[in-house]
C-alpha cells in the first residue's frame, strides 16, 4: 500500500481493516487501532486482529464467516459487537469478489464507536419523554373538562360550559402551538426549512408584530429605532415568528416593560444588515448557563412554554445568514441580541 492510501485510510474518521484472499491483514487504519487495541495488526489474520464478540461469547469472525458464507454475500449488515472488556462497537463489512458464487478476493471492515448511537438513543428518549410530557398536560385539561360537559351537561348553567369551553378551546390552540413548534424543529433539524425571503421593511415587520402582541397583553412593549434601517431579506413570516418568539421570551421572564431597539449595521467585517436588541426588565440570564439557552427543552425560572422557543428562535436566524447572542440587559434583565442580513446571506 503505497504512503498517499495509507495518509487517506488514516484520515478517516471510521475504523477500517483490510484483509486478502487469504484471511492475511494487509491494511489497519488508526482508527481501527485505536478501537481494537491492536497497535500492529497487519500480516496477522483476520480473526486475530477482529476480535469481537457478541453478548454471548461468540466471536465475530465464527458467526459472520466472511470466507466461507453464502457465496452472494457482498457485504454485512452494521450490528453491534463488544470487546472482552465489555465496549461497544459497530461493526459492517464489504465482501469483494468478481461475482456472484465467485471466491472472495477480499474483505474490508468498517469499525466505528456506538457512543454516537447510544448518545443518539439517549436523545431520541429524552425527546419522546419531554413531547409526551407537554402534550398530557393540555390534552389532560381537555378530557376532565369535555367528560364534566358530556356527564353534567344539565346541571352546568350557562357560565359554567362557557368557561369550560373557553379553556378546552385554551389548551387545543396550546397543542396546536407544540405540534407546530415542532414540527419546525424538526425540518431545521433535518435542514428541511422552507424559506421564501425577499426584501422587506424590517422596521415595520417588527412594528407590526409589536402592535399584535401589545394587543393580547396589558404589558408595556416599547420599539425604539435609532437612525434610518436598511431593507432586510428574510422571509416574512419567519421574521414575524423570531421577534414574536422573543417578545413573549422578555415577557414570560420579566415583570416591567419589554423594549425592542433597531439600528443599523455596516461592518466591512461581516456583513451590513440590522441589529434588534429585545430586552427585558427580568433577573436575566446567568452568563454560566447561556450556550445552554438555544438547545432544545431549554427553561430558565418557573414560567411555563415549551422550552423550544429559543432554539427555533436561534434555527431561523442562523437560516437566513444571520446571527444571535445573548447579554445583559441595561435594566439589569436578559438582553436578547439578533444582527440581521441586509443581503441574501442564506449560503455564506
Amino acid at each position: 500500500m503505497s504512503l498517499g492510501e495509507t495518509y487517506v485510510l488514516d484520515s478517516l474518521p471510521d475504523g477500517v481493516v483490510m484483509a486478502d484472499a487469504h484471511g492475511t491483514v494487509t491494511a489497519v487504519n488508526t482508527a481501527a487501532a485505536r478501537l481494537l487495541r491492536v497497535p500492529d495488526g497487519v500480516g496477522k489474520q483476520l480473526s486475530d486482529v477482529v476480535l469481537l464478540q457478541d453478548r454471548a461469547g461468540n466471536s465475530w469472525y465464527a458467526c459472520t464467516e466472511p470466507y466461507t458464507g453464502l457465496s452472494s454475500r457482498t457485504h454485512l449488515t452494521e450490528q453491534a459487537w463488544f470487546l472482552s472488556d465489555g465496549t461497544e462497537l459497530l461493526v459492517t463489512a464489504r465482501i469483494l469478489r468478481d461475482g456472484p458464487r465467485l471466491p472472495v478476493d477480499g474483505v474490508v471492515v468498517s469499525v466505528r464507536s456506538a457512543r454516537a448511537r447510544a448518545r443518539l438513543d439517549r436523545e431520541r428518549s429524552d425527546l419522546v419523554a419531554t413531547v409526551a410530557h407537554e402534550l398530557r398536560s393540555p390534552l389532560t385539561g381537555v378530557k376532565g373538562f369535555v367528560a364534566t360537559l358530556l356527564s353534567k351537561w344539565d346541571k352546568l348553567n350557562d357560565e359554567q360550559k362557557k368557561m369550560m369551553l373557553e379553556t378546552v378551546n385554551a389548551d387545543a390552540d396550546r397543542l396546536t402551538r407544540l405540534i407546530a413548534e415542532l414540527l419546525d424543529v424538526a425540518r431545521i433539524d433535518t435542514g428541511r426549512l422552507s424559506l421564501y425571503p425577499r426584501p422587506l421593511d424590517f422596521e415595520a415587520a417588527v412594528g407590526r408584530v409589536v402592535a399584535s402582541v401589545s394587543a393580547g397583553t396589558g404589558r408595556e412593549i416599547a420599539f425604539d429605532v435609532d437612525g434610518e434601517l436598511p431593507t432586510v431579506h428574510a422571509d416574512p413570516d419567519k421574521l414575524a415568528q423570531v421577534v414574536t418568539n422573543l417578545v413573549d421570551n422578555a415577557i414570560r421572564h420579566g415583570e416591567g416593560q419589554v423594549t425592542l431597539t433597531a439600528s443599523p449595521i455596516r461592518d466591512e467585517a461581516s456583513y451590513d444588515g440590522v441589529l434588534l436588541h429585545v430586552d427585558d426588565e427580568g433577573d436575566g440570564i446567568s452568563p454560566d448557563i447561556r450556550s445552554r439557552v438555544f438547545t432544545k427543552f431549554w427553561k430558565h425560572g418557573t414560567r411555563g412554554g415549551s422550552g423550544l422557543g429559543m432554539y427555533i428562535i436561534h434555527g431561523l436566524v442562523h437560516a437566513h445568514g444571520g446571527s444571535i447572542e445573548i447579554d445583559d440587559s441595561p435594566s439589569g434583565g436578559a438582553r436578547i441580541s439578533i444582527l440581521w442580513p441586509e443581503a441574501d446571506r442564506r449560503d455564506d
